[in-house]
């Protein structure tokens, strides 16, 4: 019974090593079956101590140092035969497990590189569109002349009016023009503006005065300025006196006006919260009244502006030795028609620069509207 028990053992370890040594009982020890001479062992065998294995056998890993330290005289059981892992298993990833791709990254930050230009695109288009619109114009000015559309002798090129500018420049008569005009425009215009606030802050604040004034000022800002131009010339001479006081009255009413609109436009809630917080008159037209209205004082100074620029320039045209007005005159007069066209630029590009400057003073004023 013992040695049929053995030969089916034999049996077994031939076929399935791994097999027998599990079925073998403890303490004992398992016989490898040895390579008959001149067979390759197969892929599943064992190789012999000292035996070189043979082409396409797979050798067991070592043993790590844990699983080797066993006490003295104690017969390890063989374990089962496992595939070796291969590259990708034994770095601790799987192959098909999703990698961080420039295009994962792109795709992350995509909305706020389309915000970002859409921004940019939209601040472009209003930049450009003006510009746009002004090299047609300038464009058109340049061809149209040269290829006949209009008389060279009434419309030169723009090229022909912008050498004539330079000329004036060279010369320094235009410098000597602008400064003349500039001069008037500005103490006409701070004049107007020193006086048309306070009035329109007393006339909104306070019936009393806006009943005594009121039909006074209501019957000449419906007199035109340039109506008055031969009355304050025969009031005040042809010097720079009639000029400036007819700047300072083209330039009051808009100012006047929209400060009147501004105060009594004020939110009423916002003047009562104010004194129930006990503000003193000065202090709440300071912190209440005056940054509420300022949008609309600031809509009449400018308006203001633009009316000074081209009052002065009539009255320029009327009486005068200097000034952008005056150059145009005699540019037309002396048939100069370049240095005509170079005037009206040049009061253009003042008009623009006045703007521009008012518009700075209001952002800085106002800067709490930024929102």
């Amino acid at each position: 019974m013992s040695s049929a028990l053995q030969v089916g053992a034999a049996d077994t370890a031939q076929a399935n090593p791994a097999a027998a040594e599990q079925l073998s009982p403890p303490g004992a020890t398992t016989q490898r079956p040895s390579t008959a001479p001149g067979r390759t062992p197969a892929a599943g065998d064992a190789t012999a101590p000292g035996e070189a294995p043979a082409v396409g056998d797979t050798t067991a890993p070592a043993p790590s140092d844990s699983a080797a330290a066993t006490a003295p005289g104690e017969t390890h059981a063989a374990q089962p035969d496992t595939p070796t892992a291969t590259g990708a298993e034994s770095s601790g990833t799987t192959p098909d497990a999703p990698l961080s791709t420039p295009s994962a990254a792109t795709a992350r930050t995509s909305p706020a590189a389309l915000r970002a230009a859409r921004v940019v695109g939209r601040l472009t288009w209003r930049i450009v569109r003006p510009l746009a619109a002004i090299a047609v114009i300038l464009a058109l000015w340049e061809i149209a002349p040269r290829t006949g559309l209009v008389d060279q002798v009434f419309l030169p090129p723009l090229s022909t009016v912008l050498q004539a500018f330079a000329d004036l420049v060279r010369n320094g008569q235009m410098q000597d023009h602008v400064q003349a005009s500039l001069t008037r425009a500005l103490t006409g215009f701070a004049l107007a503006l020193l006086t048309a606030v306070p009035i329109g802050v007393a006339i909104a604040w306070n019936r009393l005065v806006a009943d005594l004034l009121g039909p006074v000022l209501e019957l000449f800002r419906n007199t035109a300025a340039l109506a008055l131009l031969p009355v304050f010339i025969l009031i005040l001479g042809i010097g720079e006196t009639s000029k400036i006081a007819l700047v300072v009255y083209a330039a009051f009413f808009p100012i006047l006006l929209n400060t009147i609109s501004g105060v009594r436009a004020v939110d009423p809630l916002l003047l009562k919260s104010a004194a129930s917080l006990g503000l003193s008159p000065v202090r709440l037209f300071q912190k209440v009244v005056w940054p509420a209205a300022l949008p609309s004082i600031f809509t009449g100074i400018r308006m203001a502006a633009s009316s000074s620029i081209l009052v002065l320039v009539a009255a320029e045209m009327a009486g005068a030795r200097a000034g952008l007005g005056y150059l145009i005159t005699a540019a037309q007069q002396n048939f100069q028609i370049p240095q005509m066209y170079a005037g009206i630029i040049a009061i253009s590009l003042l008009g623009l620069l006045f703007n521009g400057v008012l518009v700075a003073v209001e952002r800085r004023l106002s800067r709490w509207r930024t929102a």
